[in-house]
């Protein structure tokens, strides 16, 4: 497997979406770019915030989250960058609170994120580091839930699971995606 070339982290811009559940991507983004020294800056051009650290590049779409893809099919066909070469972060409802998995391609479960990315690169075989924000229960609480904060406890759990994946980083950028997924797979452990 090829390292990626483009990490996208998924969120909606502007302080009051900032600590929303549906903007974990941000923070994962945050946090990489801080440990790799790399910051983040608008970039017109690619509808977002940008670093580039050699051939790596972060992104945070500008575009909020529904038209996510319009942003990174703006930088991808510029660097000529593979869907396979690509790593979306993103929150991921049907998984508890302080879960991550890793996988290419696959559904795009309902996330309006995901599903334009897979419309504007014409497939689904990019990869996906879904980060868990539990689920309020019912469909139709979906869009609320997602665009709240986290609970104190909810919050401490996903923190660790952004901890697991900086941790994982270094599988992730030599793009040995099986050793990532040993480190990411494991149950979530209560706070």
């Amino acid at each position: 497997m090829s390292p990626p070339r483009l990490i996208v982290g998924l969120g909606n811009p502007g302080g009051e979406y900032e600590d929303n559940r549906h903007n974990v991507g941000f923070w994962f983004i945050d946090q990489l770019a801080q440990r790799l020294r790399a910051p983040l800056a608008p970039q017109g051009k690619f509808l977002g915030r940008v670093a580039r650290v050699g051939e790596l590049w972060l992104l945070q779409p500008m575009t909020y989250m529904n038209l996510s893809g319009q942003a990174v099919a703006a930088l991808a066909r510029f660097y000529k960058i593979g869907a396979d070469e690509t790593l979306v972060v993103h929150d991921d409802l049907d998984l508890p609170p302080g879960t991550t998995r890793l996988k290419l391609g696959g559904g795009n479960g309902g996330h309006n994120g995901l599903k334009d990315i897979q419309a504007r690169l014409a497939t689904p075989d990019f990869w996906r580091l879904r980060l868990g924000i539990g689920h309020p229960g019912e469909r139709d609480a979906v869009v609320g839930y997602v665009l709240k904060a986290p609970r104190r406890e909810e919050q401490e759990l996903i923190d660790r699971a952004i901890d697991r994946c900086l941790l994982a980083w270094p599988d992730l950028a030599a793009g040995d995606y099986a050793a990532a997924q040993r480190l990411l797979h494991v149950k979530s452990v209560s706070p």
